[in-house]
């Protein structure tokens, strides 16, 4: 998954290819990234490119307003996806937790270290 994350967000594309595949103008483009929706990265030379990520936020940029939705409404859409992705990095689990988290719990269950307080008791008899 993080090797088509890291190919999708690679800057590959020269503004002349995104204006052909969104089928926006050079100006639509520019103005997409003042409103800071879109993030191109820029060559040696100062030229924008854009990655597959970039293309795709356009393309919805391109659905909402053709749905009716003002810019004002779709940065507000993309603030809440933010919120979102944010809200769920803190919430999923590392690798490393996992490990950490396993650990504990094998060493609490062979007597090796005393059981954390956070862990269930079982059954009292």
């Amino acid at each position: 998954m993080r090797e088509k994350e890291l190919r999708r967000s690679m800057s590959v594309f020269p503004i002349g290819t995104v204006m052909k595949l969104t089928d926006l103008t050079a100006r639509q483009i520019r103005y997409y990234e003042e409103q800071d929706l879109i993030h191109p990265e820029r060559s040696e030379g100062n030229r924008r490119m854009y990655s597959l990520n970039d293309i795709d936020t356009l393309l919805e940029i391109k659905d909402y307003l053709s749905e009716g939705l003002n810019m004002a409404g779709i940065k507000h859409v993309y603030q809440m996806k933010q919120q979102e992705k944010a809200e769920d990095e803190q919430k999923s689990l590392t690798d490393e937790d996992v490990r950490r988290i396993f650990y504990d719990e094998l060493l609490s269950q062979g007597g090796l270290t005393p059981p954390s307080p956070f862990q269930q008791k079982g059954p009292r008899m």
